[in-house]
């Protein structure tokens, strides 16, 4: 059996193989709610064999959004069309997992095919766009107000009440977003986060918001659910938020029950030089595992079956998460079972085309 198909048990659940999918907005919602595009696009990865299918980031408050357009979980309305999306998933064999985020200072923006411009609130933005300290995110981007101690305690709640609507939706992995400069990230990072209380200065300080809502959101989850979170690994930038700091916060998390890092990186701030390039991120999810002893998960251009199931053989990660590569072929899982000599179920219906 190839490496990239083995199963992975993580608490009670357990993966067919070691494919994810990572989680991509998809600016198709109406109030935060799911519809016919959202089961589609989820359960079209899930008919094409990956482990597990992670939903786009979903906002745990409405102001948390990046755009009008982003799917929320903030409502108890939200929990119904999710849960038929998930039901579908888990009977094809995959795992359905959830992203709860919050875009902080880059919320309020237009979808990608308008321009991702900044929207006022005529336009269907809002404010005000709220971070770590009073940092706008860009030149062309508001001054975000800075969270009081009382707006980061709603913070907390809004996670861990997201997190409840998401186990009664049926999800059984939980990713937290604390990556590519939304919220979370914005209070990790020196670059955004200014503050001179607990929640600022200090390597102990700027983790504390990520730690208070892991916690929060792990004492609400089943035992037997996995608990990720996806952080941006570095910054790309002097000064900022690095892979040091990213293995001592992920062993810190893993004192609190997180299961496995999703290792991303970047977002903090724009027009950073990144080196882009196959696995361009896979040294830290490699680093992370081996040094804070942690499950993690690789994503960044990973495209071909050998590579992904090179990167599991060596040890390097856990999972592979492939985002752009599941929306050029839905049945990416299936193409890679085939090129790799392994036998990968898939439905009935398809059988005839795999064999």
């Amino acid at each position: 059996m190839s490496h990239l198909f083995e199963p992975l048990t993580i608490r009670a659940v357990t993966f067919r193989n070691r494919i994810a999918v990572a989680p991509m907005c998809q600016y198709s919602s109406t109030d935060g709610y799911a519809n016919d595009w959202h089961f589609v696009h989820l359960a079209s990865r899930a008919v094409g064999g990956a482990g597990l299918v992670l939903t786009e980031a979903a906002a745990v408050e409405p102001q948390g959004r990046i755009s009008p357009q982003d799917l929320g979980i903030w409502s108890d309305g939200h929990i119904e069309a999710l849960a038929k999306i998930v039901e579908f998933m888990h009977n094809l064999g995959a795992i359905a997992g959830i992203q709860l985020a919050h875009a902080g200072r880059k919320a309020s923006t237009a979808p990608p095919w308008e321009g991702g411009k900044l929207l006022d609130e005529a336009d269907g933005g809002w404010r005000p766009v709220v971070s770590s300290s009073a940092i706008p995110f860009s030149e062309n981007r508001p001054v975000p107000e800075a969270l009081n101690i009382e707006g980061i305690q709603q913070i907390i709640r809004a996670f861990v009440q997201a997190a409840k609507r998401s186990v009664e939706a049926g999800f059984k992995v939980i990713e937290i977003h604390a990556a590519h400069g939304y919220l979370l990230h914005q209070f990790l990072s020196p670059l955004s986060n200014h503050r001179e209380d607990q929640y600022g200065g200090s390597f102990e300080n700027r983790t504390r918001l990520l730690r208070e809502v892991t916690q929060g959101v792990r004492e609400v989850l089943p035992d037997g659910y996995p608990l990720w979170v996806r952080i941006s690994a570095t910054d790309w930038a002097e000064n900022g938020w690095d892979i040091e700091q990213s293995i001592a916060l992920s062993d810190k998390l893993k004192s609190l029950g997180v299961d496995l890092i999703d290792c991303s990186s970047g977002g903090t701030l724009p027009h950073v030089k990144i080196p882009y390039g196959p696995g361009y991120q896979t040294t830290f999810a490699s680093r992370i595992r081996n040094e804070a002893n942690i499950l993690t998960g690789a994503v960044g251009l990973i495209t071909s079956a050998e590579q992904a199931d090179h990167i599991i053989r060596t040890n390097q990660a856990d999972v592979v998460l492939l985002g752009r590569e599941f929306l050029r072929s839905p049945y990416w899982p299936l193409e890679a079972a085939k090129k790799l000599g392994q036998n990968q179920v898939s439905p009935v219906q398809y059988e005839r085309a795999w064999s």
